[in-house]
C-alpha cells in the first residue's frame, strides 16, 4: 500500500511540475507577444504623413532621391506604407524618388464605406496632385495590382510606366483558384487579431509562408539572406489588427479583368509559374490583354519571387522605369 501511495504522490508531483512548466511557457509567450506588439505599434506610428482627402484620412511615406524619377509603390495585402518602403529597398535602390501610400483600410488610411479599386486609383491621382507630381512610374505588388492597373487606365496622363509584381489582375477559373481563395480567406482571418497573426508567424513560420503562396520546396531552399528578407516582409504586416480592414477590402474587391485592354502605359509583368496565391494565369492574362505588355517569367519563387529572384527582378524594373521615364 505504501508503494501505491508513493506512486500516486509522485504522479501528483509530476502533474504539478508539468503544470508549472506550461504556465511558465504561457507567461513567457505572453510577455514576448506584448513586447513585440508594443514595438510594432511604435514602428509604424508617427513616421508617415496623414492628410485629409475626399475619401477620409490618407497616409503615405516618401523616400529615396529627391530629384529622382518618381515612383508610386502600391503594397500588397497585409501591407501599408511600411511594406511599400520594403519594396523600395528590394526593388529600387536609392536612385528614385518614391511615394508609398497605405491603401484603403491599412494603417492610417481609412476604408470608405463605398470604397472600390477605382476609388483607390482616384485617391492615388489626388495624392499626386497634392505632392505636385505630374507623372509617375507605378509598381504594384500582389493585391495592389487592381488599383495600380486602374490608375493606369483611368488616369493615363499620370503614368509613365506600369510594373506588376506577382499581381492580381483577373478572376481565374481553373481548379487551383479554389485553393488560392482559401489561402486568402485564412489570411483575412489571421489579420483580424494581433495575437493569432503573431503566433502563426512566430511559431509556425513555414506554414505561414505556405499561406503566402510559396511551395515547401521554395521554403526549404531559402538562403539565409532570402529568409531574412522574407521575415522582414512578414514583419511589415504587423501589427495585424490595424491592417484587417484593408485585408477584408482586398478579399472582396473585384479584379479589373477585361477593362485593362484600355491601358496604354508600357507594362512589365513579373510572375512565377509556381505562385499559389496570385496564380500565374494573372500574368498570362495581363500579357495577352494589355497592348505590348512584356512578361518576365520565372519557373520558381512562388509569391516571393521578388525576393528569391531579387537581382534579376530589380534590374528588369530599373531598366523598365528608366527607359519609359523621359516623359515625366
Amino acid at each position: 500500500m505504501r508503494g501505491s501511495g508513493g506512486g500516486a504522490g509522485r504522479g501528483r508531483a509530476g502533474l504539478l511540475v508539468a503544470g508549472a512548466l506550461v504556465l511558465g511557457c504561457a507567461l513567457t509567450v505572453t510577455a514576448v507577444f506584448r513586447s513585440t506588439s508594443k514595438a510594432d505599434h511604435e514602428r509604424v506610428e508617427g513616421r508617415a504623413a496623414i492628410v485629409s482627402s475626399p475619401w477620409g484620412p490618407l497616409e503615405y511615406l516618401e523616400g529615396g532621391a529627391v530629384d529622382g524619377l518618381p515612383v508610386l509603390l502600391i503594397h500588397g495585402a497585409g501591407g501599408g506604407y511600411d511594406q511599400g518602403e520594403l519594396m523600395a529597398a528590394i526593388l529600387l535602390g536609392n536612385d528614385f524618388r518614391w511615394v508609398a501610400p497605405s491603401r484603403f483600410g491599412y494603417l492610417g488610411s481609412t476604408a470608405p464605406p463605398d470604397g472600390t479599386p477605382d476609388e483607390q486609383a482616384h485617391a492615388y491621382a489626388w495624392l499626386l496632385d497634392l505632392l505636385g507630381i505630374e507623372k509617375v512610374a507605378v509598381v504594384a505588388l500582389s493585391a495592389g495590382g487592381p488599383s495600380g492597373l486602374l490608375l493606369a487606365l483611368l488616369h493615363p496622363e499620370r503614368v509613365t510606366s506600369l510594373t506588376l509584381a506577382s499581381a492580381g489582375v483577373t478572376p481565374v477559373g481553373i481548379p487551383d483558384q479554389a485553393a488560392a481563395d482559401r489561402k486568402g480567406r485564412m489570411l483575412v482571418r489571421l489579420f483580424a487579431r494581433e495575437f493569432p497573426y503573431w503566433a502563426m508567424t512566430t511559431l509556425f513560420e513555414g506554414r505561414f509562408i505556405e499561406l503566402m503562396g510559396a511551395d515547401r520546396e521554395v521554403i526549404v531552399g531559402l538562403t539565409p539572406e532570402e529568409r531574412t528578407w522574407v521575415r522582414r516582409l512578414i514583419e511589415s504586416m504587423r501589427p495585424a489588427s490595424i491592417r484587417s480592414q484593408g485585408a477584408r477590402f482586398d478579399n472582396l474587391a473585384p479584379a479589373p479583368g477585361d477593362r485593362i485592354a484600355g491601358i496604354r502605359a508600357p507594362t512589365l509583368v513579373i510572375h512565377a509559374e509556381d505562385d499559389r496565391l496570385q496564380l500565374f494565369e494573372n500574368a498570362r492574362f495581363a500579357q495577352a490583354t494589355i497592348p505590348d505588355a512584356r512578361l518576365l517569367r520565372f519557373e520558381r519563387g512562388g509569391h516571393l519571387v521578388m525576393i528569391l529572384e531579387a537581382p534579376a527582378v530589380r534590374q528588369a524594373i530599373r531598366c523598365h522605369l528608366i527607359d519609359h521615364g523621359a516623359g515625366r
